[in-house]
């Protein structure tokens, strides 16, 4: 399987979905001007995916900001990757925030609650 990397702008994220690992990142910061043409090939990727997942996936997101349109695609997203928990598969979110960001740690929390997967918080 194909590694699937899309470089960051100061707009968009840095995403590298990796799906014969099992491993997908997003960091940086998402408000790109069209979400839907951006998030497209990836939310693609990842229905793929879920077709025949791996054992274990993990899900890296480091974001510094994203916009409240991309917020809802983070969560789309996420219930992509529970529908892989409920096969009976692992998932594990690995939410990193900077220390004082209150905001993104808030924002990790929330997805934590509406979404069944693990979710594991990282300072740095």
């Amino acid at each position: 399987m194909e590694v699937i990397k899309i470089t960051g702008t100061d707009d968009t994220p840095n995403v590298i979905l990796d799906t014969g690992k099992g491993v997908f990142e997003f960091s940086g910061r998402s408000l790109p001007e069209d979400v839907i043409s951006f998030y497209g090939p990836v939310l693609q990727s990842i229905e793929e995916y879920i077709q025949s997942p791996k054992e274990k996936t993990e899900i890296n997101i480091k974001l510094d900001y994203f916009n409240t349109a991309s917020s809802k695609v983070i969560l789309d997203i996420l219930i992509y990757f529970e529908t892989i928990a409920k096969q009976g598969k692992e998932v594990v979110v690995h939410w990193y925030y900077q220390e004082e960001d209150e905001d993104m740690e808030e924002a990790g929390e929330e997805y934590a609650e509406i979404v069944d997967v693990k979710f594991k918080m990282h300072t740095y």
